[in-house]
């Protein structure tokens, strides 16, 4: 399990969450949408203690699977390496990996769609290579929480269906928490169970994505106009998917 509980976070005079409660059980996957500033990324921050709150508690395990939005690196780590990172916590303060958690570490980027990338210096991926690698980092860890901070941003629309795809399929197995910051309301309807929208104005919406993934809460929370539309899916059952009213500009 893996939340926040009337957590309250300021800088300086401005607050960023205000009594903001969630909860994500293991077998459930939550999406978190909002506008840029609204405090996504704080929010992420609290849940793995990584920003001090000014009210209330966290609820967390003591090792959480975490993608960061962007990762940089100076050192000429091999992926396989940084994956391997993902370990630490299982080896103790002087532990070396051994044979089983390369083991570890090469399934998870098996599982992620990058084992080709296994032998390469993490310096010289792409943006989106590097996110899939700490996407394996993380799966290496065994956490049964998963964090990922706008994990597709830096991916081109194939890996973003294969990183979906991915989230989806943990999420089948009903064996981790996870949550995820994501921009694009389709992200949450194709690979969470729950949405929590935090709105411009303060406020907050938590709860299933079909009851809070619906055109008026979505226009409260970017301030568009959205439309849902019904598409065919891989097995042609309908598959609903979000559409700003701007996507409509060129043709009108």
């Amino acid at each position: 399990m893996i939340g926040l509980t009337e957590a309250v976070v300021r800088f300086g005079p401005r607050t960023i969450l205000d009594r903001l409660s969630f909860v994500v059980p293991v077998g459930r996957t939550l999406a978190i949408l909002g506008p840029n500033g609204r405090g996504k990324t704080t929010t992420l921050k609290a849940v793995l203690g990584f920003q001090r709150l000014d009210a209330g508690s966290r609820t967390a395990p003591d090792i959480v699977g975490y993608v960061p939005q962007t990762a940089s690196s100076n050192q000429r780590y091999r992926a396989i390496d940084v994956v391997v990172m993902g370990r630490a916590a299982h080896l103790g303060l002087f532990g070396q990996p051994g044979p089983d958690d390369f083991d570890i570490a090469h399934a998870a980027l098996e599982r992620a769609g990058a084992s080709r990338f296994a032998g390469h210096f993490f310096d010289r991926l792409s943006g989106g290579e590097r996110q899939m690698v700490l996407l394996a980092r993380a799966l290496a860890t065994g956490s049964a929480a998963l964090v990922f901070d706008e994990p597709a941003a830096a991916l081109d629309l194939h890996n973003q269906e294969r990183l979906l795809t991915l989230l989806n399929g943990l999420r089948a197995l009903r064996d981790k928490a996870i949550v995820f910051t994501t921009h694009d309301p389709n992200h949450a309807l194709a690979a969470a169970d729950d949405a929590l929208l935090m709105m411009p104005d303060g406020q907050s919406l938590f709860g299933p994505v079909m009851e809070t993934i619906t055109p008026g809460h979505l226009e409260r929370l970017y301030g568009v106009p959205m439309r849902i539309v019904d598409l065919p899916g891989p097995g042609g059952d309908p598959q609903r998917a979000v559409l700003p009213a701007f996507a409509g500009i060129r043709a009108a």
